[in-house]
């Protein structure tokens, strides 16, 4: 039995094709896993808190104080749902070139240091290995390649946040070009699809 932890930050609602193919990827995950356990996490519908001066030591440093403790709480709450996913597959969809703020404070409960993350004389080492993550990437414009590309400040930083905790096997599954038309959206959501139909057992 596999574990797999879903991460959902559109606000969009039922319009949100990355809600849409989040559900369809858990959907071909447990087709083929009938006995895995998923547990959902929606970033928008219930956000976690930004991290503030009052808060930050219980996540960067020594909890003392309540607000420190409950912030040091929700970490080890989210970084133990982390843990014990083999898989992880995160809706992202791009906001202002980047993610969203609630996706962004969810990295910032769970990259710890010396618990997810550590420093040595050879760099940073990332201590959440073994797992596979499968992203799915809504745009309202074409960013993989073109004059787009520089602006994409979405799928490098995912790339490079997942990767300073240890997860390197990520998997980006872009629905783009949904801004420019309806025609556009289905054929995006369509190609979303097959590439998921694809993704390795």
């Amino acid at each position: 039995m596999s574990n797999i932890l879903v991460l959902n930050s559109s606000v969009s609602g039922e319009a949100s094709v990355s809600r849409l193919l989040v559900a369809d990827a858990v959907t071909e995950l447990t087709q083929r896993d009938p006995n895995a356990k998923v547990v959902f996490r929606d970033l928008a519908a219930d956000p976690l808190p930004h991290l503030l001066p009052s808060t930050v030591a219980g996540v960067r440093a020594t909890a003392s104080t309540p607000a420190e403790e409950e912030a040091r709480r929700l970490s080890d709450e989210l970084i133990a749902e982390l843990r014990a996913a083999d898989t992880v597959v995160i809706g992202a969809p791009m906001y202002n070139f980047s993610i969203p703020t609630t996706l962004r404070a969810w990295f910032d409960h769970i990259l710890r240091p010396g618990v997810t993350f550590r420093y040595s004389e050879a760099g940073p080492e990332g201590l959440l290995t073994g797992k596979r993550v499968i992203v799915v990437e809504s745009r309202g414009g074409l960013y993989s390649e073109g004059p787009g590309q520089a602006a994409d400040f979405q799928e490098p930083y995912l790339r490079q946040l997942l990767g300073f905790a240890g997860m390197t096997d990520v998997t980006f599954i872009r629905a783009e070009k949904i801004g420019f038309g309806p025609e556009f959206r289905e054929q995006a959501v369509a190609d979303s699809r097959a590439e998921l139909a694809k993704l390795p057992a």
